[in-house]
């Protein structure tokens, strides 16, 4: 089963990623199967969120449905069984030159992926992706054959990569497009109305390469679920604490200006998200975070799935309205940018911030993308 239009993702709900309340371990598992009886077929997990907790609870909410009656995309990438958790930074990849070299790519994947789907109570993903990959694993040859070798046994329909964490990555993800695209089924980005630079510049070769794109973020934070608005205070280890101050009531202003067009279509500002960004050509799936805001006046997690599972498939904003929309929320330039970039100065690429290859200039030449990395 391929990637259905709307997907749920373990992160959602505040249980792994701390995004306004904490829903409890019941609450989250029902959540789940909500959104699987309100129609949503896909689910998105990885074996690094609760440490393969995620995986385990996704497992136990659709242990009782049939197998192929949904869409279940795992991530793997970050070494949660041999590497040690750096605070904040997070598990290194499992390529690390720290934890082993190329030789041990393929075992270490089939490793992860066995364990994964052990969690999931599943015997194979329909897609499974490359999770917050390194310079390495953008583009080494080796872990490409890997990820083939599990689509090719039969541990995963298709492959796939999925940047981040944070923005970012547009020339590492068209190289690797460019490198390996023959391989590649799927590839996840940051995009929405509010945020559409830098991901938007990837769509290109995603189309040329054959790549679908998942979407995430959809949401921007929470706004365009209409219940986060100005004034209101994000608890202390809220995620959404790295933006910069005033980013809720400047959106604001760019979501009142967006409203008309959603009233236009009877659309939802969560709908017209998700259908702006499926507007694009190799956009074929979103997966909003769905946020059970920390006020008393918030929707409820519930709430939000019905909303999301309830869209129209249809496309319905005109590209004129697709590039009015987009000009209303332009954001470029906002943000210093992960992966490859001239900023970087130093001799050892980190996990996610590396130097500006001669290569990778060649790639933004080649799609006109400039040099201001």
């Amino acid at each position: 089963m391929d990637l259905t239009t709307t997907a749920f993702g373990t992160w959602s709900a505040g249980r792994y990623m701390h995004f306004g309340e904490m829903l409890d371990e019941q609450r989250f598992l029902a959540l789940i199967r909500h959104a699987y009886d309100r129609g949503i077929r896909t689910f998105v997990t990885a074996d690094v969120y609760g440490v393969g907790k995620a995986d385990e609870m996704l497992g136990r909410a659709l242990q009782d449905v049939e197998r192929d009656s949904y869409c279940l995309v795992g991530m793997v990438g970050h070494d949660i069984y041999d590497g040690v958790r750096a605070g904040s930074k997070g598990y290194p990849r499992f390529t690390d030159p720290g934890l082993r070299d190329h030789s041990g790519y393929r075992e270490y994947l089939v490793r992860a992926t066995r364990a994964s789907l052990e969690r999931c109570q599943a015997d194979h993903f329909d897609l499974l992706m490359l999770h917050n990959p390194d310079s390495t694993g953008y583009s080494s040859p080796a872990v490409w054959d890997a990820m083939q070798g599990l689509k090719d046994e039969g541990f995963a329909e298709r492959i796939g990569i999925a940047p981040g964490p944070a923005n970012g990555f547009v020339l590492d993800m068209i190289d690797c497009f460019e490198r390996f695209g023959d391989r590649i089924d799927w590839a996840m980005i940051i995009l929405n109305p509010q945020e559409p630079w830098p991901g938007r510049l990837v769509l290109p070769a995603a189309e040329k390469c054959g790549v679908k794109v998942l979407t995430r973020v959809v949401d921007y934070g929470g706004l365009f679920w209409d219940d986060l608005k100005p004034g209101h205070q994000l608890r202390e280890g809220d995620h959404r604490a790295y933006r910069p101050q005033g980013w809720v009531e400047q959106g604001h202003k760019k979501l009142e200006a967006m409203r008309p067009y959603a009233e236009r279509h009877g659309l939802s500002m969560i709908q017209l998200a998700c259908q702006w960004n499926l507007a694009h050509g190799p956009v074929a799936s979103v997966v909003p975070t769905v946020v059970q805001e920390a006020h008393a006046d918030a929707r409820s997690a519930e709430d939000k799935v019905s909303e999301l599972a309830s869209m129209p498939e249809d496309i319905r904003l005109t590209d004129g309205e697709v590039e009015e929309i987009y000009r209303i929320g332009d954001n470029e330039g906002c943000m210093p940018l992960k992966g490859a970039s001239a900023r970087f100065e130093g001799e050892q690429p980190l996990p996610d911030q590396w130097s500006l290859r001669p290569e990778l200039l060649a790639v933004a030449d080649r799609w006109s993308l400039g040099s201001e990395w």
